[in-house]
């Protein structure tokens, strides 16, 4: 094991918030820009995850979580195209209830995202697959 804290597998736990989880997966979905959950070194037994867009300039160290790892099963983003489809269809379509309706079914995913999250996770190491706890905050 590496003495400067660069070893990722001295990792035992992650922490991440279910609001973290919810928001990199959303803004995956929703712009296809990718968004994860940032590890950074020195590593230790227990370590915070934290929102982040990489970039260009990433140390080879910083272990980037893609938030589908940290949910079972991640529903579908709901489309608003579908949602108008649906009102259309029913003849309940109004700007007003399309409004209501996609902002619901956005509410409903987010819980599902929330209520979905995993309890460990598989790192990728040099050293091979490393499973770790997740713990969940707030």
């Amino acid at each position: 094991m590496s003495s400067d804290g660069a070893d990722p597998t001295a990792i035992v736990a992650i922490a991440v918030t279910a609001d973290d989880v919810v928001t990199a997966l959303e803004a995956t979905q929703r712009s296809g820009r990718r968004t994860v959950l940032r590890v950074t070194p020195p590593f230790s037994g227990r370590m915070r995850a934290r929102l982040h867009r990489p970039g260009d300039e990433e140390s080879t160290e910083t272990i980037h979580l893609d938030p589908t790892s940290l949910v079972a099963e991640p529903p579908p983003y709901p489309d608003p195209d579908e949602t108008a489809d649906r009102l259309r269809a029913a003849g309940a379509y109004s700007t007003d209830r399309h409004h209501d309706q996609y902002a619901a079914a956005v509410q409903e995913w987010r819980t599902a995202v929330r209520e979905a999250l995993v309890d460990t996770v598989t790192l990728d190491t040099d050293a091979g697959p490393h499973r770790v706890e997740v713990t969940r905050l707030g």
